[in-house]
């Protein structure tokens, strides 16, 4: 089997590379670059529509959505354990969890627009981004409470679910203290800790925007 993911370390394609580890697939890996724009060339475009990663070309097509792209890996991988596939208890918790993912997703992506992405950070509405931030801070009070005394999202375990949502856990920290969330910090400890995490961590590259730890929602907002 021949695979092509098109990355860009540090986004949401990192989910794709993470899977992949833990299912023990080799994969050519294509670096992008968020500021070089090579993600809006034609030939990326024709992968992806919207000119974004991951883009996956597998089995003869190219699939795009790291969500969607989850789900079929997967789910075509059953014997790996990592989908609560339809029939079984689990099924409507892990799909409300992968797309929970996303909706915290686009927060992150909101955050990182106004605070790394403006070309001018003046163009940034303050009361935007407090929000935003507001927003993100519940999401991860709802998972927290979603969590409860689980050691993963799923009582059958770690899922492609937890590949989902864990890596919002290492994006949300630049935006919002998770000092008051002990249960996530603990969640994304036992997450990093697994082989995949840290064998995908070493292909991923340097990640090219964030310029510092934290970024705090600006004064007057």
């Amino acid at each position: 089997m021949s695979i092509t993911l098109h990355h860009v370390p540090f986004s949401r394609s990192f989910r794709v590379l993470w899977l992949l580890e833990e299912l023990g697939l080799s994969a050519q890996i294509v670096m992008h670059s968020i500021r070089a724009g090579t993600m809006r060339q034609p030939d990326m475009r024709a992968l992806s529509p919207a000119g974004r990663v991951p883009a996956l070309e597998i089995d003869g097509m190219c699939l795009f959505e790291s969500g969607a792209i989850v789900e079929y890996l997967a789910e075509t991988h059953p014997e790996a354990g990592l989908a609560a596939l339809p029939g079984t208890p689990d099924r409507a918790r892990y799909l409300q969890m992968v797309h929970f993912a996303e909706t915290q997703a686009s927060l992150l992506e909101q955050l990182n627009m106004s605070h790394v992405f403006l070309r001018d950070p003046a163009q940034a509405s303050p009361t935007v981004i407090k929000l935003t931030t507001m927003r993100l801070h519940a999401t991860l009070g709802a998972l927290e409470s979603l969590l409860g005394d689980q050691e993963f999202l799923l009582a059958q375990g770690f899922s492609a679910a937890d590949i989902m949502m864990g890596f919002n856990l290492f994006a949300a920290p630049y935006y919002v203290d998770l000092a008051e969330f002990p249960k996530l910090c603990a969640y994304r400890d036992r997450i990093a800790a697994r082989p995949a995490y840290g064998a995908a961590r070493a292909k991923d590259g340097e990640q090219e925007f964030y310029t510092q730890n934290f970024y705090p929602v600006p004064e007057g907002a």
